[in-house]
């Protein structure tokens, strides 16, 4: 479970100061549509940094109230639903290599939830 809790903190610390640093670049790399204001990208990011703070609360911290385990399942299932959503209607990337991008992202948010619901 620690290992688990250790690779939520670590990815979503690294994409959480990846948007904050570089939205419209983050992007395009991505193949995602390039925001007209970084606003909404860094939010994001920022959502992100707060959620790998609790979950190292949660691994660091005997007895805390951090995210924990669960609150990572259903973080990590509503996201690819949400995302797999857009996806199907079409309106989440307007090129092959941001479809191809989000449907990976569906893959290890879907893969990830699983694993962690084996081990809660």
């Amino acid at each position: 479970m620690q290992q688990l809790l250790l690779a939520e903190t670590l990815l979503k610390l690294a994409a959480g100061f990846v948007l904050l640093a570089a939205p419209g670049m983050t992007a395009t790399v991505a193949g995602l549509d390039r925001p007209a204001s970084g606003f909404w990208p860094r939010l994001l990011g920022a959502v992100l940094l707060g959620l790998a703070a609790a979950t190292f609360i949660e691994e660091r911290l005997p007895g805390s109230k951090g995210l924990g385990l669960a609150g990572c399942v259903a973080i990590n299932l509503i996201a690819a639903f949400v995302v797999g959503s857009a996806l199907a209607m079409k309106s989440a990337a307007p090129t092959r290599r941001g479809r191809l991008s989000l449907w990976l992202l569906v893959a290890v948010l879907t893969t990830l939830a699983l694993v962690e619901i084996a081990y809660a």
